[in-house]
């Protein structure tokens, strides 16, 4: 998957961008860390508890230059992007997933892309 000026997750109606203000000090103080290649990555999970080993993960990651990015919603192991939003069951993390963002949006890291 390559890095984009939008992105959005598998399934997902609604796609992302960053905040043209964001800045390094931003993501970190977010828990987005740095990756060897100098990128920045953010992992949480979506499940009902935190301490579940299984379920899903929401996985976005920064370019360096934090002008483009890439998302996905992927298995417990991180090895295969999946659909959350074909199952209605998976409503709880649909849920957790767009309180995840819009509290990053709140922050001034992301924006969404109407359309």
């Amino acid at each position: 998957m390559a890095f984009e000026q939008t992105a959005s997750v598998l399934g997902s109606p609604v796609s992302y961008r960053l905040h043209p203000d964001s800045k390094r000090y931003t993501l970190r103080d977010n828990g987005f860390t740095e990756t060897n290649g100098g990128n920045y990555q953010l992992i949480r999970p979506l499940d009902a508890t935190p301490q579940s080993k299984e379920g899903f993960k929401l996985k976005i990651t920064v370019a360096k230059d934090i002008k483009t990015m890439k998302m996905s919603i992927t298995t417990a192991n991180g090895l295969r992007a999946v659909d959350i939003f074909k199952d209605p069951k998976q409503k709880m993390s649909q849920d957790k997933f767009y309180f995840l963002m819009d509290s990053m949006i709140s922050r001034g890291l992301f924006e969404k892309v109407e359309g």
